[in-house]
């Protein structure tokens, strides 16, 4: 196969994956989307957390909160759990690695919040943990997860929703949780700020 039909190929699948996830997920994103603006209208906050690319889209998601998306509006209090160099390194050095966001969520988190959790596998044991430690905190979760959901499915109450692209490659399913993260943002300033 040649260079260009390799990238070709990426385009292919990426719009694939993206088209089976317009079949099922825009109704559990508006139910997530609703959760959030509920909790930023009383006064709570979006924590968000994940690994890797994971952590990339956390910060994203966090700084169109803090920032704007695409509407000039007032700022939305949220935090990425994975910005800070001196916690994380601390936390992981003094216990382990899989406490780095569940201290902070149990530092910082209050009922009322959300935990914006992203695992492309649903396995990662760090975001589990802070799903436990929110779940400690009275804190409700929204998972990014793809594949089976992982472990992290399993550990999801019935108060905490799910959004679970339906592919197996992490690649597809990062790119689709970008997407997802844009339609949170949308949802939450067309409630918030559509006058």
């Amino acid at each position: 196969m040649s260079a260009l039909e390799r990238i070709k190929n990426h385009f292919i699948d990426s719009i694939a994956t993206k088209q089976a996830a317009l079949e099922c997920l825009p109704e559990v994103i508006a139910k997530a989307g609703a959760l959030m603006t509920s909790a930023l209208l009383n006064g709570n906050k979006i924590m968000s957390c994940g690994n890797g690319g994971s952590a990339a889209d956390a910060q994203h998601f966090s700084a169109e909160l803090l920032n704007r998306f695409e509407r000039e509006r007032p700022s939305l209090p949220g935090i990425a759990l994975t910005t800070d160099a001196s916690t994380l390194t601390s936390i992981a050095n003094d216990y382990c690695y899989e406490e780095v966001f569940a201290k902070q969520v149990r530092a910082l988190g209050q009922q009322g919040d959300v935990l914006l959790a992203i695992s492309t596998s649903g396995n990662s044991p760090s975001i589990v943990a802070a799903v436990k430690a929110a779940h400690d905190r009275g804190v409700p979760v929204v998972a990014l997860t793809g594949r089976d959901g992982g472990v992290l499915a399993s550990h999801l109450s019935d108060t905490d929703i799910e959004i679970r692209v339906p592919a197996q490659k992490t690649t597809r399913i990062q790119e689709t949780h970008i997407v997802v993260i844009h339609c949170l943002c949308d949802y939450m300033d067309e409630q918030l700020f559509n006058s």
